[in-house]
């Protein structure tokens, strides 16, 4: 009796991440203790290539991809500039207790996953996986986030010149973006530069009217 294999992409995305594993960069904030040196183990028999450090560092190792950072009483403040920005790591915060002051802590640290201690012989790798595929799918949501605004921004300044065209010349909407799109093929160039352009000179043309107005 043969077995259908799974078709569903989400299987073979885990299969791939599993593979990532063994070339990732993984840098481990924790005390130099029991714990500390079970997960630096249990991360280098997945394949991981581990840097160990306490207390954290301010300035990252090169190409960093994961940080496993320990959320402790003796060390709340997790202000790092390597916490910010597009290309910022994974980060899983490994915690021993729960309260309030640790719970914000680890969302200041925009903790992608929670590891609890003691660590364990199951569950540093599920960790790790979901917490990577987390990051993706946030980092792809503000990418098409961003693309979107872009083109918002983009039509806006399209519609803008449109307006200021139909008022300088007397044409309606779909001529005046036919004279934009034919500016733009002219001088091999966007559309949206060309509606820049014309937004910039209409504005330096109404500031000079007004002066002479004003004189």
């Amino acid at each position: 009796m043969s077995v259908e294999r799974s078709q569903d992409p989400r299987v073979f995305d885990a299969q791939a991440q599993l593979r990532e594993l063994r070339d990732i960069k993984v840098v481990v904030f924790h005390p130099d203790n029991r714990d500390g040196l079970l997960l630096i183990q249990q991360l280098q028999r997945i394949g991981c290539q581990v840097q160990a450090f306490w207390p954290p560092l301010r300035t990252l190792p090169d190409r960093t991809e994961v940080v496993f950072l320990a959320i402790r009483p003796d060390a709340l403040n997790v202000d790092f500039d390597w916490l910010r920005g597009a290309e910022a790591p994974t980060v899983i915060a490994v915690v021993d207790f729960e309260n309030p002051t640790i719970i914000n802590a680890v969302i200041a640290a925009q903790a992608r996953a929670v590891l609890p201690l003691p660590i364990r012989n199951f569950g540093l790798l599920s960790t790790l996986v979901v917490a990577r595929e987390v990051r993706s799918v946030i980092r792809a949501q503000q990418k098409h986030i961003e693309r979107a605004n872009a083109r918002l921004q983009a039509a806006r300044k399209v519609a803008d010149a449109k307006l200021i065209l139909s008022r300088l010349h007397g044409v309606d909407d779909a001529e005046a973006y036919r004279m934009i799109r034919s500016q733009a093929m002219s001088k091999r160039t966007t559309v949206e530069e060309i509606a820049a352009a014309i937004i910039s000179a209409d504005g330096v043309l109404s500031f000079q009217g007004e002066r002479r107005q004003a004189s």
